[in-house]
């Protein structure tokens, strides 16, 4: 059975699950969840992913959600000595932490300031351009610190395909991250030296783009958590 995966185009965790199966050259249907229309606001997708949130790995029946855990999961099942996940304690802890800081703290401040306006009844303020800069902030003292050509070691690693697919959000909606300059080096070197795996990045940033100037109408929908959701004007 074809592994698949329930995914939206420009959805971060979307995006950095693809660039692990493509990275790892593991073969899946793609499966496009329409956000607009609401697919994954239903009883049938609720079945494979209680939370009704995107995206969701099936791997012949086994159905599993949260990007971070599909990532872990593809590298421990069918990459067991690839440096995307290292097997050294100390290295995958490091992967690790970068992973829940891009989870956590990272994704969640860019989300909040760039995709959160776009699709959901909330607005830009100073209060998410603080936490924006504060993450970015954050993110630069890892890099300074840990000295490593990428964000968790000298070698790609899946933290990467999560922080990169936090900060294309930025370049959706013309955020300037040269103020950090080891973001900025960082985020550069991964589009050049990883073309096949930025293509899908770039694909995702770009909708996020459109959308940016062109909100979707999405008043008809409905959030457990954000009953009521409109376009941007």
């Amino acid at each position: 059975m074809t592994m698949k995966l329930y995914a939206v185009s420009d959805g971060p965790p979307s995006l950095a699950v693809r660039m692990v199966l493509q990275a790892l050259n593991i073969p899946y249907e793609l499966v496009n969840v329409d956000f607009i229309a609401g697919e994954h606001m239903t009883d049938e997708y609720a079945k494979m992913n209680p939370q009704k949130e995107i995206p969701v790995l099936d791997d012949d029946g086994f159905y599993l959600s949260e990007s971070i855990a599909i990532m872990q999961y593809l590298c421990d099942k069918y990459a067991t000595n690839s440096n995307l996940y290292p097997r050294d304690a100390n290295k995958r802890a490091i992967v690790n932490q970068r992973l829940c800081f891009n989870m956590g703290f990272y994704y969640s401040a860019i989300s909040a300031h760039s995709m959160a306006p776009i699709f959901f009844d909330y607005q830009r303020t100073d209060m998410t351009l603080k936490k924006v800069n504060n993450a970015l902030n954050v993110f630069e003292t890892y890099l300074r610190d840990g000295g490593k050509k990428y964000a968790a070691a000298d070698f790609l690693t899946i933290a990467d395909f999560g922080l990169v697919s936090a900060t294309l959000c930025l370049e959706a909606i013309g955020f300037d991250i040269s103020s950090y300059p080891l973001v900025q080096k960082w985020y550069e070197t991964f589009k050049q030296e990883n073309p096949e795996l930025w293509e899908i990045g770039k694909g995702g940033m770009l909708e996020i783009s459109e959308f940016e100037n062109n909100p979707p109408d999405l008043s008809h929908m409905k959030h457990p958590f954000h009953p009521t959701r409109k376009s941007k004007v």
